[in-house]
């Protein structure tokens, strides 16, 4: 085998590698991604158009969150606010348009005592779907609900839906941080 066949084979390989080992790191990062973000990620597909753009975009996400100072709350806070959500909870019968108004400003009171930036509610969704990806839907009904509640366009199972769904996510919120 002449030098420059041997140079040759010695490049594709090399090639070769470089590809598999790209395609690899391209299919563990886009794994990661899935996993962090669960629905959020086909969520994102589909809104972005193509893979690659979600992709970004929950990289950006990612990095986003990294710069955020995410606190755990002391036990007697997690009561604390426990005990409000009762009482949120509470109101549901005689008032509940301003049970599901309370359960947002409760929900948004939380995020900001985490660390969470809580203005703009986009915002609040995109930081909430590194973390909370799972929950994220919940989030979103909810919000969806208090919207038209606020119009005076929400049935009472709306609302109560709305509670279900706060309540996912405030739960989520609360759990102590060290047991995920």
């Amino acid at each position: 085998m002449s030098n420059n066949a041997l140079i040759a084979v010695i490049v594709v390989a090399a090639v070769v590698v470089l590809a598999l080992t790209a395609l690899l790191w391209t299919l563990a990062r886009r794994r990661h991604l899935r996993e962090r973000f669960g629905p959020e990620y086909h969520r994102a597909v589909e809104e972005q158009g193509d893979k690659r753009s979600a992709e970004r975009d929950l990289r950006a996400r990612e990095e986003r969150h990294d710069r955020l100072d995410i606190k755990e709350l002391s036990p007697d806070r997690r009561h604390q606010y426990a005990d409000e959500w009762t009482g949120v909870q509470q109101q549901f019968v005689d008032r509940p348009e301003g049970s599901v108004a309370g359960a947002d400003e409760l929900v948004t009171r939380l995020m900001g005592e985490l660390g969470y930036p809580t203005e703009g509610y986009e915002d609040q969704v995109r930081d909430l779907s590194v973390e909370h990806g799972r929950t994220l839907e919940e989030y979103r009904a909810a919000h969806a609900a208090k919207v038209r509640s606020d119009a005076g366009q929400a049935t009472t199972e709306e609302l109560r839906g709305a509670m279900v769904h706060y309540r996912t996510l405030f739960e989520e919120l609360l759990a102590d941080q060290r047991s995920r």
